[in-house]
């Protein structure tokens, strides 16, 4: 969601923040600003509605200011204007915000604020509260202000009279601080600092932090005085560029041979899953009476790659849960129950939630997540940390993939542990999971001809994507990837659902993605295929390296390497994330940066 930073040091703070800015655009915003201090106890405010790039050119040309706060905001509270846009500033309170504060109407009440705002947002009620309860010191007015919000949020804030001084307090809401030669920061993401350093905390939640030059000195709401946990990152800010790529979902696409390879290969001893680095004992795996799944979006995707594996190698009982969902119902789980919460991010605010749930039934919980120290990895009982690397475009690709590949790890660890797997079989299949880096690599070379055979779809307004099984969740993602950044209209179907309504959409010329890679199921998919091909359907057939004997079944045939039924999914994934891609760039659109979308989902 919005994206924060903040610096206090001995080196001019407008660039900081504006290129900050700029390396968290993919986290999805509307409008963008900065604050600084001008003078020694004025603050100064650049905002607007639109890009950092519209924001950097009302800037001023030369700024000496060393201290300041920048914001990029995704309206939630009043629409997208210059006036609604972050920082917000009342009396000597300047400040940006992350979060909903649901309490807003009745603060607004109770410090009589009727009247007296500006903008239509509750992060302008949140500065009035700040500054009617400062009285010259602002940890007291930070601590007394925050017992009075309810909701989530992560505050960047200046007070006019503490020329130098940023200070910063979070519930729910994600921010990452660090200190290093230049001064200090903080942010929303890594991302934003990682130039001047790849050392950095997470910051406890309702811990008040003071930023100065010399250092970030940290207390509880108490006034106890705690010590930052630093964190080390292994990559470069490198890494979260585009190195020459036209854009980071193409360059992300390119990247899933070596994430999965991270992934999976510091995982394996003598051939096997061994997850003792991780802290995952064996007995994690032992008397499990069922499984539940619980994620959004396309880390609920990979989630129903694992029930698939799961369910159908072991006949356990997994269950997928939409996480928004399972907050509110009634879950079915036990003490012998496993739960396992997946997030690129480790911050999505549903996810978290449902997981704190999970955790007063049982013990039992596990975080697949690609962030350290995030909010899901400090929550769960248990973590395994994906090693995609920074993830910038908002369409997720590499996560999505990595998260499958360690599904498949615990599948073998769990059919070994149980005994419903041999040691024989168990190798077999780490034996594929370990070529599957090198498949993928296959599908990357033929991006041009995936491009100029499926040129089509960018005049499409509805697409339908069909299969069966393990194909059927497989089209789920296809189908989220296309309508998130093309704007094409797209739906998944199981295809053996087809004559039970969703035919009649079927119209002349409609394309159908058709994903038949499931060996028991081929020929019925095939007569599925038939079915909307007979009423003018444009299909598209992904299958494996097989030429079709009748052509007159499919338009265009995208093949994959030869591989056993379940590890199709990876070379048929990076397929349907080119399609994606080509129909995006053909239409115009940036895959980057979707309308209306964020990277991370901090917010309810």
């Amino acid at each position: 969601m919005c994206g924060i930073i903040g610096f206090t040091g001995n080196i001019p703070v407008q660039d900081i923040l504006l290129d900050g800015l700029q390396r968290l655009e993919y986290r999805g915003y509307d409008s963008a600003g900065i604050a600084y201090f001008k003078e020694e106890q004025h603050i100064s405010l650049r905002k607007t509605a639109g890009k950092v790039a519209d924001l950097r050119a009302i800037c001023d040309d030369n700024n000496s200011s060393v201290c300041g706060i920048g914001h990029t905001r995704w309206a939630t509270h009043g629409g997208v204007s210059n006036v609604n846009a972050h920082p917000h500033r009342v009396g000597k309170v300047a400040l940006i915000h992350n979060g909903i504060i649901e309490n807003y109407h009745e603060l607004i009440e109770k410090f009589h604020l009727g009247g007296k705002l500006k903008s239509e947002t509750d992060t302008e009620v949140a500065a009035a509260v700040f500054e009617a309860l400062y009285d010259g010191d602002p940890e007291e007015a930070i601590r007394r202000g925050v017992k009075l919000f309810k909701g989530s949020f992560a505050f960047c804030i200046l007070f006019a009279d503490h020329p130098g001084e940023v200070y910063a307090i979070r519930n729910v809401s994600p921010m990452v601080a660090a200190h290093c030669e230049e001064g200090s920061f903080i942010a929303s993401d890594l991302t934003a600092f990682i130039s001047y350093s790849n050392r950095y905390f997470i910051v406890p939640e309702y811990h008040l932090l003071k930023m100065t030059p010399d250092g970030i000195t940290m207390a509880s709401l108490e006034g106890e005085t705690a010590e930052p946990e630093y964190l080390e990152v292994d990559w470069d800010v490198t890494a979260a560029q585009k190195e020459g790529y036209a854009h980071f979902m193409l360059k992300e696409i390119n990247e899933q041979p070596e994430a999965i390879s991270r992934t999976i290969v510091p995982r394996l001893a003598n051939g096997l899953p061994d997850f003792t680095e991780d802290g995952i004992d064996d007995s994690f795996f032992e008397d499990c009476s069922d499984i539940t799944i619980v994620a959004c979006g396309t880390a609920m995707h990979a989630g129903l790659v694992g029930k698939s594996l799961l369910q159908n190698m072991f006949q356990i009982p997994v269950t997928v849960a939409i996480a928004s969902e399972f907050r509110y119902e009634a879950p079915v789980i036990g003490e012998k129950s496993m739960v396992i919460v997946v997030s690129q991010s480790g911050e999505t605010i549903d996810t978290l939630e449902a997981l704190k749930l999970a955790n007063r039934y049982t013990k039992k919980t596990l975080a697949v997540v690609n962030v350290k120290g995030s909010s899901i990895a400090r929550e769960s009982n248990y973590v395994l940390y994906t090693h995609a690397g920074p993830e910038i475009a908002v369409a997720s690709t590499k996560a999505y993939t990595v998260q499958v590949a360690t599904f498949f790890l615990l599948a073998v660890k769990l059919g070994l542990v149980t005994g419903k797997m041999t040691e024989k079989d168990a190798r077999a299949f780490v034996d594929n999971l370990q070529r599957v880096p090198d498949v993928i690599r296959q599908i990357l070379l033929t991006a041009d001809d995936i491009e100029e055979l499926t040129q089509r779809m960018t005049n499409a307004q509805n697409t339908f994507f069909i299969g069966r099984g393990l194909d059927y969740s497989l089209a789920m993602e296809g189908a989220l990837k296309l309508k998130e950044i093309s704007y094409i209209h797209a739906e998944a179907y199981a295809a053996g659902e087809l004559k039970h309504g969703t035919i009649a959409l079927i119209s002349e010329g409609v394309p159908v993605i058709s994903i038949a890679n499931q060996s028991h199921v081929y020929s019925k998919v095939i007569s599925n295929i038939r079915e909307v091909k007979a009423r003018g359907a444009y299909v598209i057939l992904l299958s494996r390296d097989e030429k079709i004997s009748d052509p007159s079944i499919c338009d265009v045939q995208l093949r994959i390497p030869d591989l056993p039924d379940a590890f199709t999914v990876f070379p048929s994934v990076v397929i349907l994330q080119f399609i994606a891609y080509f129909a995006a760039v053909g239409k115009g659109f940036n895959p980057d940066q979707p309308r209306n979308l964020a990277k991370s989902v901090t917010v309810e």
